[in-house]
């Protein structure tokens, strides 16, 4: 059970005190702060799961209550508790941690949860059967490579959407994957395999954890911003040629 006791100061020291890079560490650590998860994020004022969702809900015209959706990185069940509200009714989750999942299996959301450690293993998913795929938040450094972006368009349908949302985070790695992330999906533009519905950028993404507004002689809270990628898989997903 989550403590309900819990304050902005734990949240901060929460997201702070997993520093490793290795990503079998992350788990661990996301598994031992499962129960504390949502009530952290919260604190902190997150919102990529409300900034993907909302973004959907947008451009979705499809059928939601046909809709097959694919939650990568799907933690404790946010983004289908979202999405569930707004009419959707069919969810398979992926997620790197067994803590997490086992929160999300208690939803009753998900017709399919697998574990799986994103980038040493391969999205376990089926190629071209979903309609929407998201991931809201582990798009960084030390989290999702860049290269899964790639397998999550090929489990998109022909038509289906991607959507994608990522923290603005400073620092050499996060500026780094930044760069290395839009180049991609650019270059996946110009291969034929999606088109850009849009970008959005939000000004508060979550409040940035390094920063304390009552112990850093700071007035206001600092914000990190984010953006939100939105992207709709080619009917014809036949790969262009560079010469």
């Amino acid at each position: 059970m989550s403590d309900s006791s819990r304050t902005a100061e734990d949240a901060r020291v929460a997201f702070q005190s997993c520093k490793s890079s290795d990503p079998r560490d992350r788990v661990q650590f996301y598994d031992s702060w499962a129960q504390n998860y949502e009530q952290d994020t919260t604190l902190m004022s997150y919102r990529s799961p409300h900034l993907a969702v909302n973004f959907l809900s947008e451009n979705f015209s499809g059928s939601r209550e046909e809709a097959q959706v694919l939650d990568v990185a799907c933690g404790t069940g946010w983004v289908a508790k979202l999405m569930v509200e707004l009419g959707f009714r069919h969810f398979v989750g992926v997620d790197g941690s067994k803590g997490m999942l086992e929160l999300a299996a208690k939803t009753g959301l998900y017709q399919d949860l697998r574990l799986a450690l994103l980038g040493t293993q391969p999205l376990p998913a089926q190629t071209g059967v979903f309609d929407v795929v998201v991931i809201a938040g582990a798009l960084d450094a030390g989290f999702v490579p860049v290269s899964v972006v790639r397998e999550m368009c090929h489990a998109a349908k022909p038509g289906g959407f991607v959507c994608m949302v990522r923290g603005d985070h400073t620092g050499a790695p996060a500026d780094k994957y930044k760069k290395d992330l839009e180049r991609e999906l650019q270059l996946m533009e110009e291969e034929g395999l999606w088109s850009l519905v849009g970008i959005k950028r939000a000004d508060r993404y979550m409040e940035d954890p390094h920063v304390n507004p009552e112990r850093d002689d700071v007035q206001d809270k600092h914000y990190i911003s984010g953006t939100v990628y939105l992207y709709q898989k080619s009917i014809n997903t036949a790969v262009k040629s560079h010469d």
